[in-house]
Formats: C-alpha cells, structure tokens, sequence
C-alpha cells in the first residue's frame, strides 16, 4: 500500500482537526479532506467522522491509527535522520515570538541565520499568545520564563533585566531623579500585569519599591515603551528596549532579577537541522 494518505490520516488523528493537520503538514485543508476521503474509498471503510464543529475517529479509525502510527514515526524519524546527515538546513523554518521580542532581538538573528544558510527561509509568527507548537506545526518559540511543559524543550538564549527609563525630553522638562524617594514627585508607567503587586528593584542590598500605582498602565511592552519614547513619564523596560531607544537610565543601579528568553522546541529523537542551526545562530548574540 501507498503512504500517500496514511500519513496525513496520522496527523489528522493526532492533531484531532482537519485544519490543524494541514497547517502541521503545511497543505491546504481541502488537501487534506481530499486524501483521507481517498484512503476510505481505497480501503472501503469510514475512519473518521465529521461535522461541522466536531472530528469523531471511528472505531474501524482508531485500529487503523494504532496500526499506522509507529510504522509512520519511524520512517520520519528515519528520515530526519538521514537529512541530519548531510548537515544542510534546508527549507522553512516557522519561528513564534511576542511582539516586543519580535522587533527587538529576533531580526539581527534572523538576518545573520538568513544570511548563513542561503537553502532556508523564515516564517515569523508574531503573536503575544502560547501558541501550541505540535498543535500548530510551529518549529521554534522565543519566549520570557521558565518552560512548563515536559513535551517540550528549551535552550536559553539571552538573559536581561529591567529598569528605569524617560525620554530626553521628560528628564530635560521635569528632571531626573536622583534618589529612590523622588520617584514619588515623577509620572510613573508600568505594566498592568505588574500592578497592583509591589514591583521591587535591587541595588545590591538595597530594594527600590516602586509606585504601586502608574499614572498610564498597559498590557503591552512595546504600547508601553512608546508612551515612555513620547515623554509621558518614567517607566520599566528591559533595558535593551531602553538602550535601543536612545532613552536615559534613571537611577540606573537599581535593576530587576535576571530574566532568561529561550527558544522552546518540541521534544524529538532527531531534532532537524534547520532548528539547530537557528538555535546556534541566536546563541551568538551578545546579550
């Protein structure tokens, strides 16, 4: 028997919907419905039903997939393992990350990965959201934090802090503060996510609270670092937002606990080359 079918049915099963299969696969999901309809009129036997809202894996279906599932795995497996033999990262690579990580560490990695490997292309999908990565067929997620699911793993890839940050005309209108208690006479800014919890700087032993109540708070780092561009007041930004940026440091020995960005791929036998090359790539970045 052919493998045309079998292996997009697989994926089908697995992902329990025609139109995450076909981004899985990257095929149009009319493609999809097209081969499964095929391998049931080949093999004369209903393997999945579906409606509208709903996939239901029928039970003549669910042998079938315990049938064709290993034999499947193991010629991708065996596969990747041959492409990893020629060490060429080839083809595309789709890569998610928050919008603030998007515009700021992502594009020099991308240029230099694009620039080193001329058989590649990039798909970047710039979404604040945890996307699914085996759900959603994406290779690589650049995300802030610890990793929370064991099918998945994580290389780390650049550590930062935040601090304190105006514009030039802020400070040459109102002046910048030379010491922690003249925040209280400043406009202060922050994240939404951040308040109404006590937000806590660090200089050494000492500890800098900040106002537990920003005069403009927002749930978007990059809506955030704009309002602080444009002079409406002092705010926390990761500090190579804030280098970037041209804006000034204020009270600049005063710094957040080290925060680790990491590229997140799901666990596999052999990992494509294409993803390891992009992940050595990102690991030559200077934080």
């Amino acid at each position: 028997m052919q493998l045309d079918g079998i292996d997009v049915f697989v994926e089908v099963v697995e992902a329990r919907s025609f139109s995450k299969a076909a981004q899985r696969l990257r095929m149009p999901p009319a493609t999809v419905s097209a081969k499964i309809a095929r391998l049931e009129e080949k093999l004369g036997v209903t393997l999945i039903q579906r409606t509208t809202r709903k996939l239901h894996v029928t039970d003549a279906g669910e042998a079938y997939y315990r049938s064709c599932a290993r034999a499947v795995t193991e010629l991708r497996e065996a596969e990747q393992q041959l492409t990893a033999s020629t060490n060429q990262p080839a083809g595309c690579l789709r890569l998610t990350a928050p919008l603030d990580l998007s515009q700021s560490i992502l594009p020099p990695i991308i240029e230099r990965f694009i620039a080193e490997h001329p058989l590649a292309s990039i798909e970047l999908i710039v979404t604040n959201r945890k996307a699914d990565l085996l759900a959603d067929g994406i290779d690589l997620a650049l995300r802030v934090g610890p990793l929370s699911d064991s099918r998945l793993i994580a290389r780390k890839v650049f550590v930062g802090h935040a601090c304190l940050w105006a514009s030039k005309a802020y400070v040459a209108k109102h002046g910048a503060p030379e010491k922690p208690e003249d925040l209280a006479h400043h406009t202060f800014l922050g994240l939404s996510l951040q308040f109404p919890k006590s937000m806590h700087l660090r200089s050494g032993k000492k500890i800098l609270t900040l106002p537990g109540a920003p005069r403009i708070k927002c749930d978007d780092v990059e809506a955030l670092r704009r309002f602080i561009v444009r002079g409406n007041g002092i705010g926390i930004l990761p500090a190579h937002l804030g280098v970037e940026d041209g804006l000034v440091a204020i009270l600049p020995d005063y710094k957040s606990p080290a925060t680790a960005a990491s590229l997140i791929y799901p666990a596999q036998r052999f990992v494509p080359p294409i993803v390891r090359a992009f992940i050595a790539c990102a690991a030559q970045s200077p934080n």
